[in-house]
């Protein structure tokens, strides 16, 4: 008899030690954030404010995961998408990242718009170690994992585009005077250091450079004061709709400069009137979706197809639709390979595992690559040049403009 009650006491123990570790694993797994049916994500993103163009970024990022649970979810959750509007104000941007984190319970922070804004939830985020994957931001210290390991950016550097563009210069038009007008924020002001840079002892061929508020209404001063300068070579480093004001007003003053244009600033929507901008140039690492290159290509097709059911999510010539676009779509890839282990831990070890990941909207030669050291998931950008119908690719993909530039 004794032994009977030794064997069912041991049976329950052992059912108990089972059960235990069970409940153990689930919770391990199944982080804040998470259940059984639903993967809560956090956003932060400019709906309003001077720099609201690039809340379409949220608007086609929102837009694809409901595409992606109309299709049935990730690994058989459906993704809850919660994205604020911070108006670009990074004291907002912290307090609503709290907010998602303490109050809306979200797993991890997706693709906030902005540097300002990044770093400051950037301490919080990697305190509580949160991932704040896919920032949009080309920010290099957005992409630092021996500091900061719970952060991880997306895009290529913007530095390295200006560098780029200044070796662009040196090889296709040396000795040309150069004018620059870029935006007075931390974008404008990076790009424009990449542009200086990159130049060198030649820098001093940047014979006029100005910063104007994105909301400046005197761009045709502005642009008056560049002409004057005798330039044959304009860089732009700003919105989109001021790029295109800006080659408008030129070709009202009858310049035609050799004009370089920021990526987000650069759809052939921007590049008119085609008169005045055959020569534009930019470094791109994403299709521009108005692009008739593309468009009997499947991923094409398919993003012509989302725009119309998702009218939300942008224009179909809109690079801050693509740009979000293909950024919700990396992070699906995550999470697709997370399976059922959807620990925090795990989401980050396996963002710093994509290896040649191809996304649909990426120009052909340009792969999504990540390492536990390696945080840059886009490093590549490539030349193109608008021919007044469509871009045309010059040279090969671009890793870095310079051998000695920061990989």
């Amino acid at each position: 008899m004794q032994t009977r009650v030794r064997t069912l006491i041991a049976l329950v123990l052992a059912l108990v030690l089972a059960l235990t570790s069970l409940s153990a694993i689930t919770e391990r797994v199944r982080e804040p954030g998470v259940t059984d049916t639903e993967i809560r994500i956090g956003n932060v993103m400019p709906y309003s404010g001077s720099l609201q163009v690039f809340g379409a970024i949220g608007k086609a990022e929102a837009a694809y995961f409901e595409m992606i649970n109309e299709r049935g979810g990730i690994n058989g959750r459906k993704v809850r998408f919660i994205s604020y509007d911070d108006k670009s104000d990074p004291s907002t941007a912290l307090d609503l990242t709290r907010s998602l984190i303490e109050k809306d319970d979200v797993l991890l922070m997706f693709g906030s718009f902005g540097t300002p804004g990044n770093f400051a939830v950037r301490t919080y985020l990697n305190e509580r170690q949160v991932p704040q994957l896919f920032v949009a931001s080309g920010d290099d210290h957005l992409s630092d994992p021996s500091l900061f390991p719970w952060t991880m950016g997306w895009q290529p550097s913007i530095r390295e585009e200006g560098r780029i563009y200044a070796n662009y210069i040196q090889a296709f038009y040396p000795g040309k005077r150069i004018v620059a007008l870029w935006q007075n924020d931390h974008f404008g002001r990076e790009l424009f250091k990449g542009l200086e840079d990159g130049l060198g002892d030649v820098a001093r061929m940047i014979r006029v450079d100005i910063a104007y508020d994105i909301a400046d209404e005197h761009l045709d001063t502005h642009v008056s004061i560049l002409k004057r300068s005798g330039a044959e070579i304009f860089v732009f480093a700003g919105a989109p709709a001021n790029a295109a004001k800006v080659v408008r007003v030129a070709a009202d003053l009858n310049w035609h400069p050799v004009f370089i244009l920021n990526h987000m600033a650069s759809s052939i929507a921007t590049a008119q009137p085609a008169d005045n901008a055959l020569s534009a140039i930019t470094a791109a690492f994403l299709k521009d979706a108005n692009d008739p290159a593309w468009k009997d290509e499947q991923a094409s097709k398919d993003w012509q197809a989302f725009v119309e059911k998702y009218s939300r999510a942008g224009g179909k010539d809109d690079n801050a639709a693509v740009f979000g676009y293909a950024a919700a779509e990396t992070l699906a890839q995550v999470l697709k390979q997370c399976g059922n282990d959807l620990s925090r831990e795990n989401v980050m070890k396996q963002a710093a595992a994509l290896q040649d990941y191809q996304g649909s909207m990426l120009l052909p030669g340009i792969k999504i690559s990540t390492g536990p050291g390696n945080f840059r998931p886009i490093k590549h950008l490539r030349l193109i040049q608008f021919d007044g119908r469509t871009w045309q690719p010059i040279g090969d993909v671009l890793e870095t403009a310079f051998s000695n530039a920061q990989k």
